[in-house]
């Protein structure tokens, strides 16, 4: 319990949610018979898991969309919480799930926030409106109906930022939440806030009643806590998260996942689905085709690299791969540079030697290193790692799994330690007790 204590404390839960819910599945876990597959150790974390997935909400909970549009959704948060990149974020996924949506520039407090928001529109295609006025009640009132006379089925509003003790920007908030009167009104949260995320979202609770969060910077160092502490504070569920800088990164909360990711157990099925989106099905076949016959080109690395990077930042898909997430605490990045030094590499090469690597000599290798700014020790090691690749897709494609003996100390992959071959010494103490 104590373990579970500093995960959830480290996570950035709120003090009096980490002491209700440790009582809580203690009271469970005590007395409970363990089933014959897990251990008692198991048992708990089981216990964890299902007790945190239902702290934050059964199921996913997206947003409620009217029979009679336009749909309106209301966006308010702190100052510098990430409310005009979330509101474009948005736009996109609704974009992507069939809708028309569109934007009204309230956000008048903020220099060039309004150019900021009509330049995110033209980078994903989503129409903005915006009008030179200072009270966003009239930008609110005239920017609705402007853009469902434009055809737009969901407008989302970007108010401006502030404080939840700046009694002023709040009444504002209520004025412009009364005029527009949203279908879905978002609290746009900072994962790094921590356990001040209670206070705030008890502080908008207050003047806004606010359906559901809509969280950002999940990719950064925070593992959710304050998902967490919002969920058991104020009743309301987390309905969207941000999980990096990109505009095509805003997924929708899964708190089964979220449970995961703050115990440190990793986020398969989120791993599968950005693979998903990130790879084409006729770029997995033909990979899938080479990977069986056992070829691993420099075109095959080249073009899984693709896929990887079109998965998001590095360090957040190995985040959601279990058991990478703990061994990566304490650094502070992964080189994501030395991918690139690899790529350049790989890019130096004619395509004659992409295909057959075999055919670089001395005086091409000295070449390719020249052209991509590496040496020729750094290509060395390069043909060196794609020949161990190649050996390893040799070896599966035959159904067998690769032999780590020499990595494991003498233990090859099934586990089994090789017996010594019995020398001539062996033979004669054996024989000798046999006489015995």
């Amino acid at each position: 319990m104590r373990e579970i204590r500093l995960a959830l404390l480290e996570a950035d839960v709120n003090l009096e949610v980490v002491k209700s819910f440790v009582a809580q599945v203690r009271e469970r876990a005590i007395g409970v018979d363990v089933l014959k597959s897990l251990s008692p150790g198991q048992q708990v974390v089981k216990i964890v898991h299902e007790e945190l997935t239902s702290l934050m909400g059964a199921g996913a909970s997206g947003l409620a969309f009217t029979s009679r549009p336009p749909t309106v959704v209301l966006l308010a948060g702190l100052q510098g919480s990430g409310k005009t990149t979330a509101a474009a974020k948005l736009a996109l996924h609704l974009r992507k799930q069939g809708r028309k949506p569109g934007m009204v520039a309230a956000d008048l407090q903020r220099p060039a926030a309004v150019d900021q928001l009509e330049q995110l529109g033209k980078q994903i295609d989503v129409p903005v409106y915006r009008e030179d006025d200072s009270n966003p009640v009239t930008v609110v009132r005239t920017g609705i109906p402007a853009l469902a006379d434009a055809g737009c089925d969901t407008v989302i509003l970007d108010t401006a930022g502030r404080l939840h003790v700046d009694e002023a920007l709040m009444d504002e908030l209520e004025r412009v939440r009364d005029e527009s009167k949203p279908t879905n009104v978002l609290l746009v949260l900072d994962a790094m806030t921590g356990q001040e995320a209670v206070n705030v979202a008890l502080a908008f609770q207050d003047r806004v009643a606010f359906d559901g969060v809509l969280m950002t910077k999940l990719d950064g160092d925070a593992r959710g806590g304050a998902a967490l502490s919002v969920k058991a504070v104020t009743g309301r569920p987390i309905k969207l998260i941000s999980v990096g800088e990109k505009l095509d990164q805003l997924e929708e909360f899964h708190p089964d996942r979220m449970a995961s990711r703050i115990l440190g157990m990793g986020d398969v099925l989120t791993l599968i689905e950005r693979a998903e989106a990130a790879v084409e099905e006729d770029e997995q076949k033909v990979l899938e085709e080479r990977m069986l016959q056992g070829q691993f080109s420099f075109d095959d690395f080249l073009r899984s690299y693709k896929m990887l990077r079109r998965m998001g930042p590095l360090q957040g898909v190995l985040k959601l791969v279990p058991g990478l997430g703990k061994q990566l605490e304490g650094l502070d990045d992964v080189d994501e540079k030395q991918l690139a030094r690899v790529e350049a590499i790989i890019l130096s090469m004619t395509p004659a030697e992409r295909a057959r690597p075999a055919i670089l000599d001395g005086s091409r290798r000295q070449r390719v290193a020249r052209g991509s700014g590496t040496s020729v020790e750094e290509v060395n090691r390069l043909l060196e790692a794609r020949k161990q690749m190649e050996k390893l897709m040799k070896g599966m494609s035959r159904g067998k799994l690769p032999d780590l003996g020499s990595l494991a100390g003498g233990v090859p992959a099934d586990g089994v330690p090789q017996r010594r071959k019995a020398t001539k010494s062996n033979k004669k103490k054996k024989r000798t007790k046999s006489r015995r």
